[in-house]
């Protein structure tokens, strides 16, 4: 088997093939569109045969266009960490930084970590992906006017002090637009403008959430019954899991989470762990807000998290604990649930 790592780019992609241990065999930069693409396949092939992996670094969105083109074509994709590709181009006898010497890293890296989950996705889950990670944007983008408007309120009045979350109601946004419209001057006049922009982006938001609880509640209804995880939580999980078929088993599903512990022990410090950094962000994200919410109802989570406290662990110790358990649950929800384990997942990328 060949193995061909791609540095990616806006403008051009480099790729580097290595063979079973790792030597170079050949290098090619293209365009980074689809006739570059398309020539990267056909290169491939042509020199090295039909047995051939891809190890893409997980740019999110300069990898994403040449892994819908590769799994179109039917090949086999890996997503590397940029973190794991990183530390492979350090061990290595090569020094400095290059695109050629980024791509070698990444086509070394796969053969060094052969369980590295293959890049696949199916229709639905990557439609619920684009609409959280647009509705993220969005929350983004309201949270910075809302910044800005409060400052214009604090120049106008300061005893004028609404709360940053109060602002998402209608109710409160009615009643501060009355208070500016008899108001005067630039401050006044800006402060008008974001209320504005404010009301638009929070009906777009509310729009997208109403979406996306439709498509999650159809297509993952079991994540829904998980204590502590809501709608936008169940959306975010079932979209950068992207296909639960990829991951061999739970531990698997954790490292690729981040919530797996890390040995940091030697000697007579022996089972000490530390925090995962690693991993999906966005995913650890979504079982670190089910962790949290466990921790406020009353249930296992709950007395689960009392229990390490008990036996002596901070409330990171006991915190990181308690979200491996949720993406324990996750993965065999998602495993046992027909609507999003059947197979076969339709090949486009996150």
């Amino acid at each position: 088997m060949v193995v061909v790592g791609a540095d990616v780019h806006k403008r051009s992609h480099t790729f580097v093939a290595v063979d079973e241990v790792g030597k170079k065999l050949g290098q090619l930069t293209v365009p980074a569109d689809g006739k570059g693409h398309d020539q990267a396949i056909c290169w491939a092939q042509r020199e090295f045969g039909e047995d051939l992996r891809w190890g893409i670094e997980d740019c999110r969105h300069l990898s994403a266009r040449l892994e819908i083109d590769l799994l179109d074509a039917g090949q086999a994709v890996v997503r590397v960490p940029p973190k794991l590709m990183a530390q492979t181009r350090t061990s290595a006898r090569t020094r400095g930084k290059s695109d050629p010497i980024d791509a070698l890293a990444v086509a070394r890296a796969v053969l060094r970590e052969p369980d590295l989950p293959v890049a696949t996705h199916d229709e639905a889950s990557r439609e619920l992906k684009l609409l959280v990670d647009r509705r993220d944007d969005l929350v983004k983008q309201r949270t910075g006017d809302v910044n800005r408007f409060r400052w214009h309120l604090h120049r106008i009045d300061p005893t004028i002090d609404p709360a940053p979350k109060s602002l998402n109601r209608a109710k409160t946004r009615a009643r501060l637009a009355d208070l500016l419209k008899a108001m005067t001057g630039i401050d006044a006049r800006l402060a008008r403008e974001l209320l504005g922009d404010i009301e638009a982006v929070t009906m777009r938001i509310n729009a997208l959430e109403k979406e996306i609880t439709a498509l999650v509640t159809l297509q993952a209804p079991a994540l829904l019954e998980l204590p502590g995880c809501g709608a936008l939580t169940a959306a975010k999980i079932a979209g950068e899991t992207a296909g639960i078929s990829r991951f061999a088993h739970e531990a698997k599903y954790a490292m690729h989470a981040g919530v797996a512990p890390i040995p940091v022990w030697s000697g007579r410090t022996e089972g000490r762990v530390r925090m995962n950094k690693s991993g999906n962000r966005q995913l650890n994200t979504a079982l670190h807000r089910i962790a949290v919410t466990q921790i406020r109802l009353d249930g296992l989570g709950a007395a689960y998290y009392r229990k390490r406290l008990e036996r002596g662990d901070s409330t990171t110790e006991a915190l990181r604990a308690l979200k491996r358990r949720p993406a324990r649950t996750v993965f065999n929800t998602l495993k046992n649930n027909p609507s999003t384990a059947a197979e076969p997942y339709l090949p486009a990328a996150a």
